[in-house]
């Protein structure tokens, strides 16, 4: 969960920077880093591990200056070390970044760079973006035509904030996707950049966010926004109150909406550091996984309850599919009253976002009295669940503050599908193509999120037009079929109206008695392997009088004739398919519960942490 600082003005940079960092050492991150110009060059230091090794390393070899930027970083590309920490310089030492995200074209442009003389110092994709920057400078190019050119180039979704000794006048900064935000802070004769509200507002309250595809040109005196082909914006600064709720909200409306959008960025950093794509290798270390214990597994039991039940249900597809390992899924208030089987060659994988829910503790205390080992997919760092377990997988999201979980699903299906893919490895039954076909595919998770995002006008138009449903159908087939079942329980927990998730093959089995005019009709029909039979589901529905909402494939011409509002998606891989597919319906919940004017973060009777029984 990188976080980025950038200051100019009058007053000394160092201070200001580490200390807007250390107010965004709650997203997590594994390495940070500082570079300032100083005396007209530009001076970096950067360490491995916590902000207070950077901190100390400042007071060995002091740097001062009235511009820099500074960065904490969660590892995607390269180990967590000093050598890959940002910010990043180029060759000739003029120019310098830190960036959030991935450049998804990262290996292509290092050959490219490489060719042409680029010499690489570290692993990271980043430094990728100062080589372009300084190579398109040359002579001719200033920082901000170069910095344009190069964003052209880049792939993914990324914030990236650059400064050049060459014109020490100006911070370059753009959002060029969803794989954070980039905030602007206005100070007197002062700016400052920031990745989050809380790394500035001890400074300022008057910002400006920028939105996907804008750059923001940075002096003492104020900004300039313009999009990528430069083309001037107008937007003037908006007041933040000092309350610290409101200002972690930002740009939003409610944390859910907020924790909808930071899904690019969870989805990276839970991508961090665990794949080798040049590999095409997976690590989960704190999983503790031996090949001795991959091979002596014989059942897999994973228990959650609520939402991360319905990540277990996709894990049970992925696990079988992949590892050809037997997978059960038991809701945790179950499965310590029904005397199951489980011993020493069961893995029993609680999924938990407190890591302190009370039914799936007991579950795990059932297991462990029956010799099972214990593995936990968490996403609080020193919970109960992690601390029980024998292994464990973290999240990586970050704080969720609303109720009704979002990233804190999506997180768990990638981590779900780098396990199966770990375990398949171990267990000896993937070959080396087809193991790198897999993991590539993981490249592609974070910007197919944020296409599915950038349709949000189109959910909430939809929306609008169900907002006098009483009841409402999800149907989902195969690996989307859990889908259906966490689409409904999102529309049932924030707006309070009753939705059902049902297998799509077992509608003509009871569900389509109620299928009437007045029952809308949720169908997950993207083209993957099931969908000829969503295709009749629909048909079913449609011939009933049934309003039918789709979530569709773009460019699907069949489904748009047949739907009667589509959310659509982009093409994803199969497999990874219900990471994207359920976007749509945390929107379609949230904007349906936002405009009935719901609690939406504090639905009534729920808590964000079930603790008792």
């Amino acid at each position: 969960m990188c976080g980025i600082v950038g200051y100019i003005g009058p007053r000394d940079a160092t201070p200001i920077i580490l200390q807007g960092l250390k107010r965004l050492e709650y997203r997590g991150y594994d390495s940070a880093g500082v570079a300032v110009l100083q005396n007209g060059h530009i001076e970096v230091r950067r360490d491995a591990g916590k902000l207070s090794r950077l901190t100390k390393l400042v007071e060995e070899k002091p740097l001062s200056g009235h511009i820099g930027i500074g960065h904490t970083r969660w590892a995607t590309h390269g180990e967590p070390n000093a050598r890959n920490a940002h910010p990043h310089i180029g060759m000739t030492g003029e120019v310098v970044v830190v960036h959030n995200g991935i450049v998804e074209n990262f290996l292509e442009l290092r050959e490219e760079l490489a060719a042409e003389g680029a010499e690489f110092h570290s692993d990271t994709d980043t430094e990728t973006i100062v080589h372009l920057v300084e190579r398109l400078m040359g002579a001719q190019q200033g920082l901000e035509q170069a910095a344009m050119q190069t964003f052209h180039r880049l792939k993914g979704h990324q914030s990236v904030v650059l400064l050049s000794s060459r014109e020490p006048d100006k911070i370059v900064a753009a959002r060029l996707g969803n794989a954070g935000g980039v905030v602007i802070g206005f100070g007197e004769d002062e700016m400052f950049v920031a990745s989050d509200l809380p790394a500035i507002l001890e400074h300022t309250r008057e910002v400006v966010f920028l939105e996907n595809g804008e750059m923001a040109i940075v002096t003492r005196e104020g900004v300039r926004l313009q999009t990528l082909d430069g083309a001037p914006i107008e937007r003037a600064p908006q007041t933040v109150p000092w309350d610290p709720v409101a200002a972690e909200k930002g740009e939003y409306r409610h944390f859910m909406q907020k924790e909808i959008h930071e899904q690019v960025r969870s989805l990276t950093d839970t991508i961090a550091g665990r794949v080798d794509f040049e590999a095409g290798r997976v690590y989960l270390p704190q999983l503790n996984l031996t090949p001795e214990l991959a091979r002596r597994i014989k059942r897999i039991v994973i228990t959650a309850c609520g939402t991360a039940y319905h990540a277990g249900l996709v894990g049970k597809y992925l696990i079988e599919h992949i590892a050809r390992l037997p997978v059960e899924v038991d809701v945790a208030s179950e499965l310590r009253y029904r005397d199951p089987i489980i011993d020493e060659d069961t893995v029993l994988l609680a999924i938990s976002q407190s890591g302190e829910t009370a039914d799936t503790l007991a579950a795990m205390a059932e297991g462990r009295t029956r010799g099972a080992t214990l593995w936990a997919v968490v996403n609080v760092i020193g919970s109960q669940a992690m601390r029980v377990a024998d292994g464990y997988i973290s999240m990586q999201t970050g704080p969720e503050i609303g109720v009704a979980s979002t990233k804190a699903y999506t997180a768990p299906l990638v981590d779900l599908y780098m396990l199966a893919i770990l375990l398949a490895d171990l267990r000896g039954i993937l070959d080396e193509q087809e193991r790198r076909r897999l993991v590539a595919a993981l490249r592609l998770v974070p910007d197919l999120a944020g296409q599915a995002l950038e349709r949000e006008p189109e959910v909430e138009a939809a929306a609008r037009s169900l907002l006098e449903t009483k009841h409402c159908l999800y149907l989902g087939r195969g690996i989307n079929m859990p889908t259906a079942y966490e689409g409904a329980l999102k529309l049932k927990e924030i707006s309070y109206i009753h939705a059902e998730g049902y297998p799509a093959g077992e509608m003509k089995h009871g569900p389509i008695a109620l299928i009437d005019r007045d029952m809308p009709v949720v169908v997950i029909a993207t083209q993957d392997r099931w969908y000829e039979k969503m295709l009749s589901q629909i048909e079913q529905v449609k011939s009933r009088g049934g309003p039918v909402v789709a979530v569709a494939t773009e460019g699907d011409e069949m489904i748009a004739s047949l739907a009667d509002h589509v959310l659509w998606v982009p093409e994803t891989p199969w497999m990874l398919s219900p990471v994207v597919n359920v976007i749509p319906l945390q929107m379609l919940a949230y904007h349906i519960a936002a405009l009935l004017g719901l609690d939406v973060d504090q639905p009534r009777n729920l808590a964000k942490s079930v603790t008792v029984e």
